[in-house]
């Protein structure tokens, strides 16, 4: 190749943004092999004692280091000059970060050009993009990076979604006459008393089924065990009328001592 002699007519010239794209692609393929892969022989190739070279990703996934294209203006953009001068003078690591990232800036630029060849309008330019933007860049392939993206975290107080093993919070104080039951299923669901994170309620179940979390709970205000309202038989509308809830065992309990 002579330079960048053999850009045109290999593959068939793009038409579309799905075209355009998987040219993108199969370049980006050949330049993250030679950045990998194949990066003892590339390394050997960039001999800084050689003219300027370029580093090219071929549309059929190869790549190939060049001098650059001697008609001017060329075909297409061309890559970064000289990337054989810099071998030497930087850690290896480094150096092959710099080629990504500036092969990374080749490919967008190849790819727009394209788009502007072939009179994209906005809304091909943006679908050509979003395409794009989709695959991990060279650099973030080179460096690792690609592999270390955070995965989302669900927020500890959206309960509405995840309801298993989580214990209410109580919502009277321990001398309060008034029934003690779980608050509303909102964002205050994820702490108890004292700010007391929901991690430590997470084993809770109710002293009757040995069941979680349920929509209704209550509270014994003598042994403070929590029940599911439906397994003591107590709707929430009872339980707004009961002074003070005393379990099935703390009733049997006093019962029998008297």
């Amino acid at each position: 190749m002579d330079g960048g002699a053999a850009f045109p007519g290999t593959p068939p010239v793009p038409r579309s943004p799905e075209d355009v794209f998987r040219d993108y692609r199969a370049r980006q393929a050949g330049l993250i092999r030679a950045l990998t892969t194949d990066v003892e022989k590339f390394y050997v190739m960039c001999d800084p004692e050689k003219e300027n070279l370029c580093l090219y990703g071929l549309p059929n996934e190869t790549w190939e280091v060049n001098l650059p294209a001697e008609e001017v203006p060329p075909e297409l953009p061309e890559p970064a000059l000289g990337i054989n001068f810099a071998r030497d003078g930087m850690n290896e690591k480094d150096w092959l970060s710099l080629v990504a990232v500036h092969s990374d800036s080749w490919l967008m630029s190849v790819a727009f050009y394209f788009g502007a060849r072939f009179g994209f309008d906005k809304e091909s330019r943006k679908r050509l993009f979003t395409m794009i933007n989709n695959l991990p860049s060279i650099y973030e392939v080179v460096t690792g990076t690609a592999k270390k993206e955070p995965k989302e975290k669900t927020p500890k107080s959206n309960n509405k979604t995840n309801k298993s093993g989580s214990k209410p919070s109580r919502l009277a104080e321990p001398n309060s006459r008034v029934p003690k039951m779980p608050p509303p299923k909102d964002e205050e669901e994820s702490e108890g008393e004292e700010g007391e994170p929901q991690e430590d309620h997470e084993t809770a179940l109710c002293g009757a089924c040995g069941l979680g979390y349920d929509d209704f709970w209550i509270c014994c205000d003598l042994c403070e065990t929590w029940f599911h309202g439906k397994c003591v038989k107590i709707t929430p509308a009872k339980a707004e009328h009961i002074k003070q809830y005393k379990c099935p065992s703390c009733t049997g309990s006093k019962r029998a001592k008297a």
